[in-house]
């Protein structure tokens, strides 16, 4: 029998009061569980208990909140392969792929644990005579985030925790293929003794979507998602007056130069372009070959490689667990199929994988060359295991193909000089920039996010921005005079 789940509303489980959906164990394609789909209802209540936490969590001092943080770094340390197990079981990724994303989010929660070094203002003595300036960083008040399906963990773990930290109450709303995660973050910030009501989950689909972005009480919105939904999140949200952080997808690019070491590529986009079955934002999708015979040696290394990746069930930890549900690996076998019409060759074609005639969501992994730009195998996210190949004639030209594409989240170089490395890295139009690294996430203390349709907003994801996001700017300037003044009509100078 399925598990019924609960929403998690002001401290305490909410049994969902309309309709459910199913969520699959992607390895069996059986339903595992249903989720409760809510709707306006469910999220006025969330935000009713999260207004009502906000006072005395934003009254607590920074250092308070920090401690709160510190006991939930030792919990999902003490909790991590439960924690990589249940992602495993809704997402379908491996074991070990699960217990990394574990790891990226817990090293957010220690980046928060240092809020009240990350929230100290500026403070200038004497701006004018007897005048002092200083700034303080103050909360939002209640705020939200809409996550994905590919990291039910690591991307609830980049927002709330420093949203909390800076003292504000969070609203979560997962996706509903994997709504387990955060319930279990849920349970362990109860335990680490953030006050009921500051955290909260509601899960749903888009009506729960509209209702935190028209909710007035929300005033701020972190969304990571398609590039479609970020618009809409981004769009509808900025119109409610609400501050919007709202991160879309990806399409990234690895170029290798031919002085690459074709060993060092293949290996970094083997795991790069099939790990977590491709369905991962910075996945790279596309590698683009500097000169014909760089393209054939990349190729005759790869190929094998693909052919030869273990795929299974990701508790049996092998290189490429299945897809998240058949809708979506509907999805990808359609592009795949797309390919061949359009005229690219395939090299591996991951359709035929035995795994695909049996049960659960697999599909093999695919190889293409000979992809060019008029292609939807190059313009279309494919969020799946694809790794194309397009061939050019020079550094320049591969420069330009890169930042031809609508979308800017990552990209990466493999070559020897330093040179050519530093000319990528300074031009390439892409947030997130890799040198021999294939899939260049940044450590908490740094920012994640993209260009161009790949971020809608000003602010990127964790590190100092996150700290921006979640707050707002107070500056304060002082005198205190002794006796009587003139009124002054002039602008003030401060001289």
């Amino acid at each position: 029998m399925a598990v019924q789940l609960h929403h998690h509303i002001g401290g305490r489980e909410v049994p969902g009061t309309g309709p459910h959906g199913d969520v699959f164990d992607p390895a069996t394609g059986q339903v595992a569980a249903q989720v409760p789909l809510g709707g306006a209802a469910e999220v006025a209540a969330a935000v009713d208990a999260a207004a009502a936490a906000f006072p005395g969590w934003a009254a607590t001092t920074p250092l308070q909140r920090a401690r709160v943080l510190f006991r939930l770094r030792g919990l999902i340390e003490r909790d991590a392969d439960a924690l990589a197990r249940t992602i495993v079981a809704e997402h379908g990724k491996t074991l070990s792929d699960a217990r990394g994303e574990v790891t990226r989010g817990l090293e957010v929660v220690e980046f928060a644990c240092g809020i009240p070094h990350l929230l100290k203002g500026e403070y200038s003595a004497e701006v004018g005579r007897g005048v002092d300036s200083w700034s303080e960083r103050a909360p939002l008040g209640v705020v939200a985030g809409i996550t994905p399906f590919n990291f039910p963990a690591m991307v609830p773990l980049w927002m709330a925790p420093v949203a909390l930290a800076c003292g504000n109450t969070f609203v979560l709303k997962p996706s509903e293929k994997v709504p387990s995660a955060a319930l279990r973050l849920a349970g362990l910030l109860r335990e680490a003794g953030l006050p009921e009501g500051a955290f909260n989950v509601v899960h749903g689909g888009r009506e729960a979507v509209d209702a935190l972005l028209d909710e007035p009480r929300v005033q701020a919105v972190s969304f990571v998602g398609s590039t479609a939904v970020a618009r809409h999140v981004y769009e509808r949200g900025s119109q409610a007056g609400k501050r919007v952080q709202a991160l879309g997808g990806a399409k990234n690019h690895a170029v290798v130069l031919p002085d690459a070491d074709i060993g060092v590529a293949a290996d970094a986009l083997l795991g790069a372009g099939y790990g977590s079955a491709g369905e991962r934002c910075m996945a790279i999708s596309v590698a683009v070959c500097v000169g014909q015979a760089t393209a054939d040696a990349l190729v005759e290394a790869l190929a094998p490689k693909v052919r030869a990746l273990r795929i299974g069930p990701g508790l049996e930890d092998p290189d490429m667990g299945p897809l998240v549900d058949a809708a979506h690996r509907a999805r990808v076998r359609a592009c795949i199929d797309r390919g061949v019409a359009e005229g690219a060759r395939l090299v591996v074609d991951g359709r035929t994988h035995p795994r695909t005639q049996g049960e659960g969501f697999f599909l093999g992994a695919s190889l293409f060359d000979h992809v060019t730009p008029e292609m939807a195998l190059w313009r279309e996210e494919i969020f799946g295991p694809v790794l194309c190949v397009v061939r050019v004639e020079d550094f320049e030209s591969a420069l330009a193909l890169v930042d031809a594409h609508a979308y800017g989240n990552g990209a990466a170089v493999f070559t020897r000089s330093g040179g050519a490395a530093r000319e990528f890295s300074r031009r390439v139009q892409a947030g997130m920039v890799g040198i021999n690294v294939p899939i260049p996430v940044p450590m908490a203390f740094h920012c994640f996010g993209g260009w161009k349709r790949s971020l809608f907003g000003p602010l990127h994801m964790h590190g100092p921005d996150g700290v921006r996001f979640f707050t707002r700017l107070k500056t304060m300037t002082a005198r205190w005079p002794e006796g009587a003044g003139a009124a002054e009509f002039a602008m003030p100078t401060m001289r």
